[in-house]
């Protein structure tokens, strides 16, 4: 069975992370979504609702499970029997951090990373950047599935 992990903090799983997922479990028999917990970071939602909210989101991919884990993610691939780490790529920025890691994990565990470039139209959306928006009342309806957006709504009310 080939199977692939994406990783990530998921704070809120957006339609270029969905992208990435889809064009993934299209080429693996299996893809494990591994939702990184980082207590020193303070997430918007608690990994139980990203959990929840990528469960939902992801729904319609058969071969897509999602799991939790902490610590280096060759640890979180080999715990999972996955040979591979699929990366979605927004810009040549990201390259430079990814390569790095990507170096490091072949090393590390003999975990393979495919880069996978995102598809233009989420190429500018981050987790980050939708956070930052809906905090000030922005519509980001188009960057986020419509639960995550229903969610934002609820987590962050408009400011007055």
């Amino acid at each position: 069975m080939r199977r692939a992990v994406c990783s990530g903090s998921f704070d809120p799983v957006t339609n270029g992370h969905l992208d990435i997922f889809g064009r993934a479990s299209r080429l693996f028999d299996e893809v494990i979504i591994g939702v990184f917990i980082n207590e020193s970071k303070r997430s918007l939602f608690s990994v139980d609702e990203r959990i929840e909210l990528l469960t939902e989101v992801t729904k319609g991919f058969g071969n897509v499970h999602i799991h939790s884990f902490r610590g280096l993610v060759v640890d979180f691939c080999r715990a999972h029997d996955a040979g591979v780490l699929v990366r979605g790529l927004r810009a040549v920025s990201d390259f430079d951090y990814e390569l790095k890691m990507a170096q490091m994990n072949i090393g590390l565990a003999e975990v393979e990373t495919l880069f996978m470039p995102t598809n233009p139209l989420y190429s500018f959306v981050s987790s980050s950047l939708v956070k930052e928006v809906a905090k000030w009342g922005g519509d980001v309806s188009a960057h986020v599935p419509d639960v995550v957006n229903e969610a934002l709504r609820r987590r962050l009310p408009p400011p007055h």
